[in-house]
């Protein structure tokens, strides 16, 4: 556990007793704010509809948050890499305290050497003094700030904390005999190698945009907000790791965080959209373990960012995602920011907003599907794609949300839909809804289609094997070599079934896969061997989660040794499929299609697509609860075929994911939330379907 504790800093008794005066001071971002919590408390109500054209972070705004942050960390006495970027992902500034030489990070799910863990990216230690220019500080900071903003929304702000406490082997951590988290493997989404994310193209462009490592369960990563809608992010890492908390049993003292909150005053989340004030499974969500009154220093009279001297740090570049040049954020629903609404267009009445290019056309308006050549006549049409899409959010619109403020809002998400073959054929998302799920959704479609696939098994054979990197004082190197098809054979074993993921007789959802996909079969009973799909004992954490991660660790070490300075080309889109060389060096893709072009996801909100008896499609959902996206999915196709006369629809029901009883326990298919919608009392919605 890793703690900073110090006493009060004099400054808070001077501060507190001007409360009163102060309650509508005005901080540079010129929103009314609340001193002792560095709250913006204008807007308070905001539920989806407060962003507007100026709705975005500015170079001053920008230079404000980095300088807050420098404060707080010298007043600690360390060295802090902060990273600002606005709602969808466009890194505007990296500010790095101290030289790059001495800005070690490790990344471990052990920093105090207890019992560490042999796999994945578990123990990368950079830089090394063979090569000192590999940095990862950056790459961390990054993907902190981007994890804040994509987590949140004008009904929920959620921190890299609370990513912590949702993607563990128990939720909550620290707790046996509990599931593991909701969102247990979410940190492996918007990844480098996605070919639905945007990259730096010299200036802040459409998003979503990409993060180097992922998204981050690293305490010290927050949204920022202005007039109650969110604008960006900011992540820090100044304490040499890249981390969880593995316990929420108690408070820590983050040095990170610590920084990170500094960073946020007058930009920091309504006190009422805090995830504190959320709960899921009757469980109250962790926002921060470091409050205002904890700081070292005092926002308010942070020294001017123009104060700064080259002494104390300066704006970097970092490769693939920003110049040095600090800039204004894109604003959140205008098409600049890649993210607009529909205007009636596709999704009439509906209040969908949609995906668009820099000129402002579709990138994803709904189409027909691609896979001819293997389901014949079967094909989606692009009709049946827009009545799914447009039945989809008609569920979501009418779902009670899971993880919004006030209670009773709508679901917020984002839907997708893909042919067998993982092809694109249309993206569709509800006001408001949290950025993560935009590449969280198409993982889940591909992954429903991917699995219930008869090609399966074959496909994954044909991959590299996933290389595992050892850094010490002088060097990296690969030093193992994971055999992907293994996970295949493993399956089958596990299932009794030589045919699994070959001769397409099973239907799998994310929840089903996700379960074979766990540390614990079954799922939360810790005593048990883990799941075929999963890292045994001693090799899994949430950096090494088995077949997920190795699918695209080659793809993601390629880009982070590019970030970091090592002369290797930057990765192509597509996560599966990327051979890297002993020597480090990648050789390419080693595959065609987009079948798993942006990775497999293995928490719930998806199901496949079926005509008959012949899997056509996969359909995902992300961005509110787990079980909502599943109601979401699984409702959204059923409706959807009853529209359309029964041309297509769910599994035929006996061949279900949940007709299989490995190790005695049955596979869960979908999981349907009770009493889900706002404008009935309808029940078991998904029973009998």
């Amino acid at each position: 556990m890793k703690q900073i504790c110090t006493s009060p800093p004099a400054w808070r008794a001077v501060l507190l007793p001007l409360t009163a005066l102060l309650l509508t001071a005005c901080s540079g971002s010129g929103t009314s704010v609340t001193p002792t919590t560095g709250t913006d408390s204008s807007n308070p109500s905001c539920t989806g509809s407060c962003a507007s054209a100026s709705s975005n972070l500015t170079v001053a705004d920008v230079q404000q948050v980095i300088a807050q942050g420098v404060a707080e960390a010298q007043a600690r006495g360390v060295n802090a890499t902060i990273a600002v970027v606005d709602r969808v992902g466009n890194v505007l500034a990296v500010y790095r305290m101290g030289n790059a030489a001495t800005r070690v990070v490790t990344v471990t799910t052990s920093p105090a050497g207890d019992s560490p863990v042999s796999g994945g990216l578990e123990g990368i230690r950079l830089p090394v003094q063979a090569a000192a220019t590999v940095n990862i500080d950056h790459a961390a900071a990054i993907a902190k700030a981007v994890t804040g903003a994509y987590l949140s929304s004008e009904g929920n702000a959620f921190s890299t904390r609370v990513a912590s406490q949702i993607v563990q082997e128990n939720f909550n951590p620290g707790e046996s005999l509990q599931p593991a988290g909701p969102l247990f493997g979410v940190q492996f989404s918007s990844l480098a190698c996605s070919d639905l994310v945007s990259q730096f193209n010299g200036a802040p462009g459409v998003g979503p945009q990409r993060t180097p490592l992922g998204l981050s369960a690293d305490p010290g990563g927050f949204p920022l907000y202005k007039g109650g809608t969110v604008v960006g992010g900011v992540g820090v890492l100044a304490d040499g790791f890249y981390t969880i908390d593995k316990s929420i049993l108690d408070r820590d003292r983050d040095v990170d965080e610590a920084i990170a909150l500094a960073a946020t005053f007058s930009f920091s989340a309504p006190v009422d959209r805090r995830s504190d004030r959320i709960t899921v499974d009757g469980k109250v969500l962790r926002f921060t373990d470091v409050e205002f009154a904890d700081l070292n220093s005092n926002p308010l009279s942070a020294p001017a960012f123009a104060t700064l001297t080259p002494a104390v740090g300066a704006v970097i570049p970092v490769l693939g995602y920003t110049d040095g040049v600090i800039r204004d954020g894109t604003a959140f629903g205008q098409p600049g920011s890649g993210i607009r609404p529909d205007g009636d267009l596709n999704f009439p009445g509906r209040d969908a907003f949609v995906l668009v290019d820099a000129t402002n056309a579709l990138r994803y308006p709904p189409r027909a599907g691609t896979d001819g050549t293997i389901v014949g006549g079967a094909v989606l049409a692009e009709s049946e794609v827009r009545t799914l899409l447009q039945s989809s959010l008609d569920v979501a619109n009418r779902a009670r949300a899971q993880i919004r403020r006030p209670v009773g809002s709508q679901a917020r998400v984002t839907i997708s839909v893909v042919d067998s073959q993982g092809e694109i054929l249309g993206i569709a998302r509800t006001r408001d809804a949290p950025l993560f799920g935009t590449d969280v959704s198409l993982q889940k479609a591909r992954t429903a289609a991917f699995m219930s696939s008869s090609s399966a098994g074959a496909f994954i054979a044909t991959l590299p094997d996933a290389r595992y990197l050892s850094t010490t004082d002088a060097s990296v190197s690969v030093v193992r070599s994971i055999q992907l098809s293994g996970y295949v054979d493993a399956l089958r074993t596990f299932l009794g079934d030589t045919n699994a993921l070959a001769d397409g007789q099973i239907a799998y959802t994310d929840r089903a896969s996700g379960n074979l996909a766990r540390p614990f079969y079954p799922d939360g009973i810790n005593y048990e061997n883990q799941g075929p799909l999963s890292k045994p004992k001693g090799e899994w954490s949430p950096f090494s989660t088995g077949m997920q991660l190795d699918l695209a660790m080659n793809a993601i070490l390629q880009h982070v040794l590019f970030v970091g300075g090592v002369p290797v080309p930057d990765v192509a889109p597509g996560c599966a499929g990327v051979q890297l060389a002993t020597d480090l060096s990648s050789v390419g893709q080693t595959i065609t299609g987009v079948r798993l072009g942006n990775g497999l996801q293995i928490f719930p909100g998806s199901v496949p697509i079926y005509r008959g008896g012949t899997l056509i499609g996969g359909i995902g959902v992300s961005g509110d609860g787990i079980d909502q996206d599943d109601m979401v999915a699984f409702m959204g196709l059923h409706n959807a075929g009853q529209a359309l006369s029964g041309a297509i629809g769910n599994a035929p029901s006996e061949r279900r994911a949940d007709t299989l009883t490995p190790q005695g326990v049955r596979l869960r298919y979908v999981q349907c939330p009770q009493a889900p919608f706002i404008d009935g009392t309808d029940d078991n919605v998904c029973g009998g379907k």
